[in-house]
This record gives C-alpha cells, sequence and structure tokens, in this order.
C-alpha cells in the first residue's frame, strides 16, 4: 500500500472506532437504570464484536492485495455482510443518542440564558434518555433486515408472471412461454450450489418454450462458472436457451496486468455458455419459428449510459425488419431510452440493476434506491407500441443478500393484442 493509502486506511479505522465509542455511550445511556450485571455483558459483547469486527477490516487489507485473493468474491461478500449486520445499528445508535445529546445541549443553553426554578430532579434527564433507548430498541431493524436478506432473502424467488400484449405479434406465437432471467453473478455463491439448483427447478416447472439470460453470468472470471455448468445444463426450453453478455463478463473492473489473459478469459466465458447449452447472441440476430410463422430474437452486446458501451445497435438490427415482431435483449436497460426508442423494437428485455437488492413496499409500490439512479429500473414499461421489461436479477453483488427485493424469475407470456 502506498503512504497515502495507508493514511487514509488509518483515518478510516479511527472514524469507525469513534463510532463505535459514541454508540457505545448510546447503549450505556439507554441501559443505564437496569442492573449493573447487565451492562457488563453488553459492554462485554459490543467490544468484543467491535474489536474483532475492526481487526477483520484489517485483515481484509492486509490479505485482499493478492490478485488471486481478490478472486474470493464470497468471501469478500461474507465480510462485507458481517461488517454491515453490525455496523448500520450502530448508525442508528448515533443518529438518536446524538439527538439525545443535541437535547441536552439545549436544555443546557435554555438554563443558561434563562434562569429560573429547577425541575424535579432528573425528571429532563430521563426524558431526554428515551431517545437512546429508541435508537437501541430500532437498531434492531437494519440488524434483522441484514440477517434476513443474507439467509432467506437471497434464496426466496420471485416468480414473475407478466403478459406482454402486442398486435404486430403473429397468431402463432399468441401464448408463447418465455422465461427471462439476468445477472446470475456466480462467483457470488462459493461453493454453494443449492440457489442455482432451485432456480432451475423453479424455471423448469413453469414449462417455457423460450428461455432468455441477459447477462452477467459471472462477475469478473470465467472460472466463477465452472462449478454451475451442470447445473444451468438442466435448464429446458424447446424453442432454444439464449444470452448475451452484461458488464461485468467483460471482466473490466480486475486490473489485468496481461491483455492476451483478460481476452483469453472473455473467449473462455463465451465457450462456458456454449457448454450450458446458450445460444450467445453478440451484435446479432436470429428468426424463431413456430407454426409455420417467424419472429426475430436480437441480441446486442452490453450497452449502457454509464457502462461499458460494446454494443452495436444498428449492425444487431441490420435484416430484422423483416420480421413483424421483434424481441431485443439489452443487459442494461438505460439502452432502451438512449438507442432502442423510435427503432421499432417490439419488446426489449434487460437486467442489471437489481432492484439494488433493497426494497421497501408501501401499499401497492415499491420504493428501492434504484430508482434514484435509473429511470426504468424494474419491471414492465411501454411508450408506444414499444415495450421494456426489467429483471430484478437473479443473483447479488456486493451485498450478499436482498432485503424486500427478492430474486427474480420472469416468466413473460406473449399475447396478441
Amino acid at each position: 500500500m502506498s503512504p497515502a493509502a495507508i493514511r487514509n486506511f488509518f483515518i478510516f479505522l479511527l472514524v469507525l472506532f469513534a463510532i463505535d465509542l459514541y454508540a457505545y455511550k448510546g447503549v450505556n445511556t439507554a441501559l443505564a437504570n437496569h442492573s449493573i450485571v447487565l451492562r457488563r455483558m453488553v459492554r462485554f459483547l459490543y467490544w468484543v464484536i467491535s474489536i474483532g469486527l475492526l481487526g477483520m477490516i484489517v485483515y481484509v487489507a492486509l490479505n485482499f492485495r493478492d490478485p488471486e485473493a481478490r478472486r474470493d468474491h464470497s468471501f469478500a461478500f461474507s465480510m462485507v455482510a458481517l461488517f454491515l449486520l453490525f455496523f448500520l445499528p450502530k448508525l442508528v445508535m448515533v443518529v438518536f443518542h446524538g439527538l439525545d445529546d443535541l437535547l441536552h445541549l439545549v436544555r443546557w443553553a435554555w438554563d443558561k440564558l434563562t434562569p429560573g426554578p429547577v425541575d424535579v430532579a432528573g425528571e429532563g434527564i430521563d426524558r431526554a434518555r428515551f431517545l437512546s433507548q429508541l435508537g437501541l430498541i430500532l437498531s434492531v431493524v437494519p440488524f434483522s433486515g441484514v440477517l434476513y436478506g443474507v439467509t432467506k432473502g437471497r434464496r426466496t424467488f420471485n416468480l414473475a408472471r407478466v403478459p406482454v400484449r402486442s398486435a404486430n405479434l403473429p397468431s402463432a406465437f399468441n401464448g408463447l412461454r418465455v422465461v427471462l432471467i439476468s445477472d446470475m453473478h456466480l462467483g457470488s455463491y462459493g461453493g454453494d450450489l443449492s440457489i442455482v439448483h432451485n432456480g432451475v427447478d423453479l424455471i423448469n416447472a413453469e414449462k417455457p418454450d423460450l428461455i432468455l439470460f441477459t447477462g452477467d453470468l459471472v462477475n469478473d472470471y470465467a472460472e466463477e462458472a465452472v462449478p454451475f455448468i451442470e447445473e444451468l445444463q438442466r435448464l429446458e426450453a424447446p424453442l432454444g436457451k439464449f444470452s448475451i453478455l452484461g458488464n461485468h463478463d467483460y471482466s473490466d473492473y480486475p486490473r489485468w496486468d496481461d491483455p492476451a489473459a483478460k481476452a483469453a478469459n472473455l473467449e473462455r466465458l463465451k465457450g462456458i455458455h456454449a457448454q450450458i447449452g446458450f445460444r450467445l447472441l453478440l451484435d446479432e440476430h436470429l428468426p424463431l419459428e413456430r407454426g409455420g410463422e417467424r419472429i426475430g430474437l436480437l441480441g446486442v452486446q452490453n450497452w449502457g449510459h454509464r457502462f461499458q458501451q460494446y454494443g452495436d445497435l444498428a449492425k444487431t438490427r441490420r435484416g430484422s425488419e423483416v420480421f413483424p415482431f421483434r424481441i431485443l435483449m439489452s443487459h442494461d436497460p438505460t439502452h432502451w431510452e438512449h438507442q432502442v426508442m423510435g427503432t421499432g423494437i417490439d419488446l426489449t428485455l434487460s437486467g442489471h440493476t437489481h432492484g439494488a437488492q433493497l426494497g421497501v413496499k408501501l401499499g401497492q409500490t415499491t420504493y428501492s434506491p434504484a430508482q434514484w439512479v435509473y429511470k426504468h429500473w424494474a419491471g414492465h414499461y411501454a411508450e408506444g407500441d414499444q415495450q421494456l421489461y426489467v429483471n430484478r436479477g437473479f443473483g447479488f453483488i456486493g451485498f450478499p443478500g436482498r432485503v424486500g427485493m427478492p430474486p427474480e424469475i420472469t416468466v413473460l407470456e406473449l399475447l396478441r393484442a
């Protein structure tokens, strides 16, 4: 690590330790009326966990300088989950105890500026202490959310059944069942095959006519997909299984000292798509035939407004105008608004956003941080005769869980309007 990096890391640790101290002060205030035995137990557990987490951060910083170690995404993401599990509750405690201290400060200033009779001893303190107690109670919410997300949340698939109507759809394709999946991020699972196994079972149980995968099979490296090849080979669809590449599949994010090794990684990943049984579409289109009629399936390489722009939509579309109905697979939904709109492509299928892996449902509406970044971030959209569906993702990256935004398997039913 460079001297500047060491300095910044040391400052980061000091900030975390300061948050630990202040959060503990809040916990101590909230438990002031409880027994000394309970407070000693809480203090012991608090500092064992806090010092353990700081030690974990130092360990990760020292060991993840090795390029091989950085390939272990599952371990790294598990460390992220462990950190968030205990750090987010402390932030809640800091906020509420900060309000508690602010109330004390305002009260003290008021007493100094307007001297008068003193309240009954301890009454004001007890009222203010309520904020620290409320913070301690509410800190259970992020703890429970993270714990749920990394245990059950990432494993419980949502089967989204979506009708897609179009007057351009040939009658032979009326009722076609298309399963859309996206963003598997297989490197995030480590050696755990169970989630992928369950997902494949759910897909096959839907008896789809067609399976489409819209990119991000891996996080960075082709080798991440190898343990899952046999599981994914079990996917069945009589009209075929087709795929495209997502932004992570190009392995642009890790540092490659050898450009040839990076290129070989991408070629190996393309070969794995073929092993799985996916026909990988790279800026090209092909016909799908049923009952003597045809529609066009188009697959473009990644093109994102803020991400890599490898895709050539003009090349992908060229010659596809002969089809009465066209489906475009494009990983990033920003492509739809920036280039696909106005082309006459009937249905665009995307992923990429993951729905931020976090959502809060109020009534019939789900809110997510993803909507602050993306205009089209999840679900079904339509403008004129053109439609877009954004899948919320099969897997996860960064945070190894999902809270209020379950992994999605989309079952699209094409209907002639």
